[in-house]
């Protein structure tokens, strides 16, 4: 316990240099319309390259990020650096792709929050219609009204709302009816066991409810063809995983893209 304790003292300590000295990167995973085969989208994924470290995962840093109030200047920086990256791309002649970024609750409870993210996109030039913020149910919850309305002003100027890792979160659906929502992203945790009970009657429920509710449903953690062929038969909208592509730094998208709009796609999948 001594152990762990001291490691994430450093790590905070750590993280506070982190962003002067540029140490954060991000990279991007294709998210794939299933009907089409085309790169509709991107998820904009942080990675932290510590000097003496290496690589420190996402789950060892982001807790701490979130504990210590870090994740207030990390989000923001994260944030503009993905609408500044999307707008590149659209301004290099690569197709339109919506760019989704992950929010902290304490970032969407944050009384700048909106005027943060409108203020961003501003400065970078992109289009609200081309950001999809993610959120975990609860995240939504922690201060439901306040929530709702902060979604509902987002919404009204564009910008996707997506409930991230859904199912994982309340046992009650009900909060569905009160929130300006856009899509749900099905937890991976179900997708990379979707042929087995009850994982799968879970992932065709929500692939149900989705689309009675005119959400699109995004299919996180697609890694094997027995997936894909579920996911396209239950009609799952779109997906994303290590199938299609890991997350690669913006060049190398970049690159993949301009070769081919649909070259992360295995041929049999289109």
């Amino acid at each position: 316990m001594t152990i762990r304790a001291v490691d994430r003292q450093l790590i905070e300590e750590h993280l506070r240099r982190a962003l002067e000295r540029q140490e954060f990167a991000l990279h991007y995973q294709p998210i794939i319309d299933l009907r089409t085969g085309a790169v509709t989208g991107v998820e904009a994924l942080i990675r932290w390259t510590h000097p003496t470290r290496g690589s420190v995962l996402p789950g060892q840093f982001i807790p701490v990020a979130e504990d210590c109030g870090l994740i207030l200047p990390i989000g923001a920086w994260v944030l503009r650096e993905a609408c500044a990256q999307a707008q590149a791309w659209a301004d290099a002649g690569l197709p339109r792709m919506t760019v989704a970024v992950n929010v902290s609750a304490m970032q969407l409870m944050h009384e700048s929050f909106v005027t943060d993210v409108f203020s961003i996109l501003d400065e970078t030039g992109l289009d609200p219609k081309y950001l999809e913020l993610e959120l975990t149910e609860s995240a939504l919850m922690r201060r439901a009204d306040l929530a709702a309305s902060i979604l509902s002003t987002l919404r009204k100027a564009g910008i996707r709302v997506a409930v991230d890792d859904f199912g994982t979160g309340y046992s009650s659906l009900s909060y569905l009816r009160r929130f300006p929502l856009d899509a749900l992203k099905i937890d991976q945790s179900f997708v990379q066991q979707i042929t087995t009970p009850p994982n799968e009657t879970i992932v065709r429920a929500i692939i149900s409810m989705g689309r009675s509710l005119n959400l699109r449903v995004i299919a996180e953690g697609v890694e094997i063809q027995a997936q894909l062929d579920f996911l396209k038969a239950y009609q799952c909208d779109e997906a994303q995983g290590h199938y299609f592509g890991w997350p690669v730094p913006p060049q190398q998208l970049a690159k993949l893209l301009e070769a081919d709009p649909v070259e992360m796609v295995p041929a049999e999948t289109v």
